[in-house]
């Protein structure tokens, strides 16, 4: 992958900051995306320092289309092709669906289904013009077990797996592949928020007795962009230590 260039939506922290470490480790050059253009610059140039590789740093909404075009346009315009997307921005408002309001159910779906939605779009129509592309979405095993409290994740994220399988499809002949990851309880700051009574009972689920950590999702991430897993299209990989089988 040396030499390719990543666009990782909600990578200043998190699972997105480590993805994109993991791919500058291996040569590839970044494109970081805050709503915080501070951030994001910062996070780019931790990144070229530390690993010798080729960054810019963006500040977008993803849930904004002319924010998301022109995340595109200023990567293409520095890094000329663009082989690697991963759909990672994602929030969380949670709530009981009856009380649960209009906007937080709007908000989450905004960030973290239209967002991957704006993102491929854009992603396609550069990636088709080399036949070659690797997209990975980050979904969540809620999106199979479903979670009281996150009726608009839980919906986002399902949306997320079906529109992989759906965009696999239709760009298969284009050489672009279209994949998910799906983390189960990964140690973060927005997981970190949550009760100690709730962390407690979610460790009780996990047969292999740990929650996961950002290196485990980014190494999912890492394969599925290789070169060498241009035969895996529509597909799922459940990063939760058992949680969900």
């Amino acid at each position: 992958m040396k030499g390719q260039t990543a666009v990782i939506t909600g990578s200043s922290r998190g699972i997105g900051r480590k993805t994109a470490e993991e791919f500058a480790k291996r040569g590839v050059n970044i494109v970081i995306v805050d709503t915080d253009e501070e951030v994001a610059k910062k996070a780019a140039e931790e990144i070229k320092s530390n690993f010798n590789v080729e960054t810019l740093g963006v500040k977008a909404d993803v849930s904004n289309g002319d924010d998301v075009k022109k995340l595109f346009e200023e990567a293409v315009k520095k890094f000329e092709k663009i082989e690697i997307l991963v759909n990672n921005a994602g929030i969380t408002k949670d709530n009981l669906l009856i009380r649960m309001k209009d906007e937080e159910w709007d908000a989450v779906l905004n960030i973290n289904l239209k967002g991957a939605f704006l993102c491929s779009r854009e992603a396609v129509k550069i990636m088709s013009k080399s036949k070659y592309g690797r997209i990975i979405n980050i979904a969540s095993v809620v999106a199979f077990i479903g979670n009281p409290g996150q009726v608009n994740y839980s919906a986002s994220k399902a949306g997320l797996v079906a529109m992989t399988k759906t965009l696999a499809k239709e760009y298969a002949s284009r050489g672009i592949t279209v994949n998910a990851v799906a983390p189960g309880f990964i140690q973060t700051a927005m997981t970190d928020k949550l009760p100690e009574k709730v962390k407690e009972e979610m460790l009780r689920m996990i047969p292999l007795s740990r929650f996961g950590t950002t290196e485990d999702v980014a190494h999912a991430i890492i394969f599925l962009a290789m070169p060498e897993s241009g035969y895996i299209t529509g597909q799922v990989i459940h990063v939760n230590g058992g949680m969900y089988m």
